[in-house]
């Protein structure tokens, strides 16, 4: 956990670098709003930490990372499948 300093130092460096006003995307357990996978549903009384933020600038979002969870890389803008095709024989190519 990087600390609330450092989350809100990182916050405000991006806001004075021109991203504001941008969308939030909360990373945690999808079972429960909670961060806790044990807590189901929409359990009351609890606090949702944020361990981490990371700024998506191109997708134009804000991810918070809360619990523990793993992420996946950002995708490319232009997706591997479209290069994929087949010659004049039947061969695949564009596959790397």
């Amino acid at each position: 956990m990087l600390g609330d300093k450092w989350i809100r130092d990182q916050l405000k460096q991006w806001e004075d670098q021109g991203f504001v006003k941008l969308p939030v995307c909360m990373a945690k357990t999808q079972n429960s709003f909670s961060t806790d996978p044990n807590l189901c549903g929409a359990p009351t009384g609890h606090s949702v930490p944020v361990h981490e933020v990371r700024l998506s600038a191109i997708a134009g979002f804000v991810v918070a990372i809360c619990g523990g969870i793993m992420t996946m890389p950002g995708l490319s803008s232009k997706p591997a499948a479209q290069a994929i095709d087949l010659d004049s024989d039947g061969n695949i190519e564009g596959l790397f």
